[in-house]
């Protein structure tokens, strides 16, 4: 049996080669241009970290891990990691846990649906710059703040918002989740609106109430949704730049600074280019296995609805 199924095996693959010369061929330039593009200046960020690289003598000398051990011995610069970390992890569960309730809510029949769908997408739209310079009049600490003098009228005492850390890190999530919400809730609304409806009518006839109906039809139909989602979320969120910078510059001291804020001011600014490639290689290698441990929980959650 085996004598006669490999000629066959070797006779259709011999027949699909010319196929796959020709994806190939098609696949060529992409593989060009992610090269040129991605892999050697990854590979040139490696050696640049590996010496004391300035970004502009041409003499360099090789250092080995020297910039690393300076990048853990930095509070400041694990203080940058730590922020982007929990900038990207609570944006993206926050967001995603109010666009999914958000999606169902525009989904249903209600008055004012198209213009309540267009207002929350748009939210989205503006640049993220233009919000948080929106956002830093608007969370002054000052007393002519909106928000303080909004407190000064109904007799409450006004807040330090972007001059306490805890306080300036939470108005640069915050700022975030109000930003982005629509927009991931659009995003749902067209899973949910591929959804059969008669699922739903057979599951009413079945007696399933609201919350059946959401776990067992609505959530298993948006998980190829939250998969997408929460991927944009991710690695937008690990490489975030403009919103904490023109909220708070990422003050007060370094509480809301991001990692690639860092990078620009160590690696440009002060002409680091050794110590900024460390930190993008350390970036690199973080965001791989954050992202490595996202899909394995997508995968899991596709597994467990099924």
């Amino acid at each position: 049996m085996k004598a006669q199924l490999m000629p066959h095996r070797h006779h259709t693959r011999a027949a699909n080669l010319p196929d796959n010369l020709s994806a190939l061929w098609f696949l060529l330039p992409i593989i060009i241009v992610f090269g040129v593009l991605t892999l050697i200046p990854l590979i040139q960020t490696f050696f640049y970290s590996l010496t004391d690289y300035d970004g502009y003598s041409p003499n360099l000398s090789f250092i080995g891990l020297q910039n690393y051990v300076t990048i853990f011995q930095d509070p400041s610069l694990l203080q940058a990691l730590g922020f982007t970390l929990l900038y990207a992890v609570s944006t993206t569960l926050i967001i995603t846990m109010l666009a999914i309730p958000l999606a169902i809510t525009l989904n249903s029949a209600m008055w004012g649906r198209g213009f309540a769908r267009s207002l929350f997408f748009f939210l989205g739209v503006p640049s993220q710059a233009i919000i948080g310079l929106v956002w830093k009049f608007i969370f002054s600490p000052l007393d002519t703040g909106v928000l303080n003098k909004f407190l000064a009228g109904i007799g409450l005492p006004s807040v330090q918002w972007l001059a306490q850390d805890n306080t300036a890190k939470m108005c640069v999530i915050i700022v975030a989740v109000w930003m982005q919400v629509g927009w991931h809730a659009t995003l749902y609304l067209a899973y949910l609106q591929i959804i059969p409806a008669d699922l739903y009518e057979q599951s009413m006839v079945d007696g399933a109430n609201g919350m059946e109906r959401f776990m067992h039809i609505t959530l298993p139909q948006l998980v190829p949704g939250i998969a997408v989602s929460m991927f944009l979320l991710m690695t937008g969120g690990l490489k975030i730049y403009d919103l904490p910078y023109t909220l708070t510059s990422g003050g007060p001291g370094t509480s809301t600074n991001t990692i690639t804020q860092a990078i620009i001011l160590r690696g440009i600014a002060q002409s680091k280019y050794g110590l900024g490639s460390a930190l993008a290689t350390l970036f690199t290698i973080a965001c791989i296995l954050v992202i490595v441990l996202q899909m394995k929980a997508t995968n899991s959650l596709e597994k467990r609805f099924a």
